[in-house]
């Protein structure tokens, strides 16, 4: 308002190169409603509760005389973030549900604009395969990384059964081995060593991957110039958790191992059936890592509070993982891929190399600036095939402003990638989304493969 003092806040490095010329992510989150969506009491509920879960909800994107971005306090009008789209009426479900993926198709390529607020929200009341009505909240990468921007929808959200109570979620997978016993000093010797020889190899690889050497092109990866800006097609899939423990537990392994296992195969399945020249192709997946201390969702109060072990904002890193080649004797053991991805992640815990990552992103920012960062990442993500990043989310059904929620998945718009795999738990489901380059490559297909490859390995697994 007229008269008011200007507020401005601080914008930090990485918040600047995920907005920058070179680098765009938009995170789409999209929630599936149990029921008709009563959309009366949306204005008053966006304005009450979301707007006051962080600063930046309310905040644009400035710049100083000295070209030094800040996040600039605005009034945000309701009116320019929240869409409501209308389709003809009476269409069947198959109908809608093609407008509601076109639609989101649309919605990625589409910039925000630089002069509002980072976010928007899409109300489509039309039936879908797999829900009554669907919200989509578009928000900027740059307004937080998955985990702060999760912590604000779950901010948003009640549990069904007792509203009163906070909401739970799946224990977390425990990243330390078995404790060494008081002598045993030798015994670690040989695991320091390992750990350098591995933080060099890691962090050297993952150098020259980000800067001279490209994947192949292959049924994954086209390799063209401008594939961030490009159509997408997200289908997603979904499994049962108890089933992943099934198979964690026959082999002695952890869900992660389990999950990536089963991306591997079905990625490599999906190149096989579309270009069988390609199975011995050199593909690399970029897996998108929290470096938060986090045992668990927190407030954002406490997210925002000074020095706090889960800051909000953008705590990241990311680290490659190539994907074995696919021969017949490995199609033969589908259990390989899931030994085979424990292996690797066992061995990247025993790698500083995630960490050098972030601090080497740090070190451009600060010699070359935000510009020289995001063109680093965009060069990252340009020369690999995919990227995997995952959430957890709550045990027990929720409800937003007692609407119940039916599921949850996201998915994330401006990579220079073609194909990006993200999950997300919700009420005993993994949830699988698999965004791809739209007639590039076919997404119910590479879904297909990801399940086939769970059923052989869920029936290899029983038999052991």
């Amino acid at each position: 308002m007229e008269g008011e003092e200007e507020v401005f806040e601080p914008m930090s490095p990485t918040a600047q190169y995920l907005k920058s010329s070179a680098l765009s992510l938009t995170i789409l989150g999209v929630m599936e409603m149990e029921d008709d969506i009563d959309d009366s009491i949306t204005m008053s509920f966006i304005k009450d509760i979301f707007l006051s879960i962080n600063p930046r909800f309310s905040s644009i994107m400035v710049a100083d005389k000295d070209g030094v971005r800040k996040w600039k306090k605005v009034e945000v009008n309701l009116e320019d973030h929240v869409y409501k789209p209308t389709f003809p009426s009476g269409m069947s479900v198959d109908y809608y549900n093609e407008c509601f993926n076109d639609y989101l198709s649309k919605l990625a390529t589409e910039q925000l604009p630089q002069d509002r607020s980072l976010w928007e929200i899409h109300i489509l009341k039309y039936p879908t395969k797999n829900a009554a009505g669907n919200i989509i909240s578009k928000l900027h990468h740059s307004l937080g990384d998955g985990y702060s921007l999760m912590g604000s929808l779950l901010t948003c959200l009640q549990r069904i059964d007792d509203p009163s109570l906070p909401l739970s979620f799946p224990p977390l997978q425990s990243s330390t081995g078995p404790r060494i016993r008081r002598n045993s000093f030798l015994r670690r010797v040989p695991r320091i060593f390992t750990g350098i020889v591995n933080t060099a190899y890691d962090f050297g690889w993952g150098l020259l991957k980000s800067t001279s050497m490209k994947d192949d092109k292959s049924p994954i990866r086209s390799g063209v110039d401008g594939v961030e800006f490009r159509r997408i097609a997200t289908t997603t899939t979904s499994f049962s958790i108890d089933q992943l423990k099934q198979i964690k537990s026959k082999l002695n392994v952890t869900i992660n191992d389990v999950v990536t296992g089963m991306i591997i195969l079905g990625t490599r399945l999906y190149m096989q059936k579309t270009d069988e020249q390609s199975c011995k192709s050199n593909t690399t997946a970029l897996v998108l890592l929290n470096t938060r201390a986090i045992r668990g969702y927190k407030s954002v109060d406490e997210m925002i509070k000074p020095n706090s072990d889960t800051p909000w904002g953008n705590q990241f890193t990311f680290l490659h993982v190539p994907l074995p080649k696919l021969t017949q004797s490995k199609l033969l053991d589908p259990l390989y891929f899931v030994k085979k991805a424990h292996r690797m992640i066992k061995k990247q815990k025993n790698s500083a190399a995630i960490y050098l990552i972030g601090q080497f992103l740090s070190f451009i920012t600060r010699v070359k600036g935000h510009e020289a960062t995001a063109r680093h990442i965009h060069a990252t993500l340009k020369n690999t095939s995919m990227a995997i990043s995952n959430m957890i989310g709550p045990i027990e059904p929720v409800a937003l402003v007692n609407q119940p929620c039916k599921g949850l998945y996201f998915a994330v718009a401006g990579p220079p990638q073609s194909l990006s795999i993200t999950m997300v738990s919700y009420v005993g489901k993994l949830r699988i989304a698999v965004t791809s380059e739209k007639e590039f490559i076919d997404p119910n297909k590479m879904k297909s493969c990801i399940e086939y490859a769970f059923e052989v390995i869920y029936k290899a697994a029983l038999e052991v």
